[in-house]
């Protein structure tokens, strides 16, 4: 089965700072790449934990008793760890791209290269897909998804398009959502506005920005001091929320002073700048142009 190739693969290990006999932890285990690199720095005291949604993933597990794969959504991490009898870990990896398999299978319904049913589901235990919010939203909601998720210029004109389009028949694949708006794309962009539209859509199914907050402050508490949190993301929504979080502790990017106008803040910086793939990794791998890898550290004296 093709995962995609672990992008800035040493990058993340490094960040990590990966101690033979610490705990990881692998929030998005994919195809196993980040996890297996990972289990080679640990030595026969050393834990992973990984967690993934999508069963397909869990056909990659790794055999090897220092490993656990949860099959569950990253948001529920800390309880999960808990049931493992874990309550602190050394560090927490998160590449938040979708993998290349589900782009390629085109019956997942996350590309509109292919045709297949309007899923967009990571978690096809969850009962509502694509297929449910583009035929049921109100067209005002759907404009805010559009909007808010896919940052698309357009966005009345799209969410006015697939209600016109769905009041003739209900719009049932990828190809349908497609024709549906096909009108607004601009020439020479059809591609880009697609995948606008195809990633807020995927945004709201999947509640991912929700869940991102839970993990991401789930991983103050879980993390030890002086544990790493490693997070990889590919647009601006996901980028801001980490890069927010990791400056000042909280979501909204406001920097909280205690009396003395010291910073009160959980984390601390390892890289003051995102990390971008180098250019040989960009030729290598075209899927990496998008992605910023931020790094912090958790201060020693924090509260657990």
């Amino acid at each position: 089965m093709e995962y995609h190739v672990p992008v800035m693969l040493a990058e993340c290990i490094e960040g990590l700072n990966i101690r033979p006999d610490g705990t990881y932890v692998d929030v998005t285990f994919g195809g196993g790449g980040h996890s297996r690199a990972i289990m080679e720095q640990l030595g026969p005291n050393g834990r992973l934990f990984a967690f993934d949604q999508d069963e397909d993933a869990l056909r990659n597990s790794i055999d090897d008793p220092r490993f656990c794969l949860i099959h569950e959504n990253f948001r529920h991490m800390k309880s999960f760890l808990r049931l493992q009898g874990v309550r602190q870990v050394d560090g927490i990896l998160g590449d938040l791209g979708v993998s290349s398999h589900q782009f390629d299978e085109g019956s997942r319904g996350f590309t509109f290269r292919t045709d297949g049913e309007l899923d967009l589901r990571m978690d096809r235990r969850q009962e509502s897909s694509a297929k449910e919010l583009v035929n049921q939203l109100e067209e005002e909601e759907l404009k805010r998804v559009l909007k808010l998720y896919g940052e698309l210029p357009n966005a009345g004109a799209m969410a006015k398009a697939i209600c016109a389009a769905r009041r003739e028949k209900a719009i049932e694949t990828t190809f349908e959502l497609r024709d549906a708006v096909k009108r607004h794309l601009p020439r020479n962009q059809e591609n880009k506005f697609l995948a606008m539209l195809f990633q807020a859509l995927r945004i709201e199914v999947n509640g991912e920005l929700e869940a991102l907050k839970a993990m991401l402050q789930q991983a103050i508490e879980v993390l030890a001091p002086e544990g790493r949190l490693v997070i990889m993301s590919y647009h601006s929504l996901e980028d801001r929320l980490v890069k927010n979080l990791m400056k000042t502790g909280n979501f909204e990017g406001e920097l909280e002073k205690d009396f003395f106008g010291n910073p009160i803040v959980p984390l601390k910086l390892v890289s003051r700048k995102a990390i971008t793939p180098s250019e040989e990794e960009l030729q290598r791998n075209n899927r990496s142009r998008s992605a910023k890898l931020r790094v912090a550290e958790k201060i020693a004296g924090e509260k657990e």
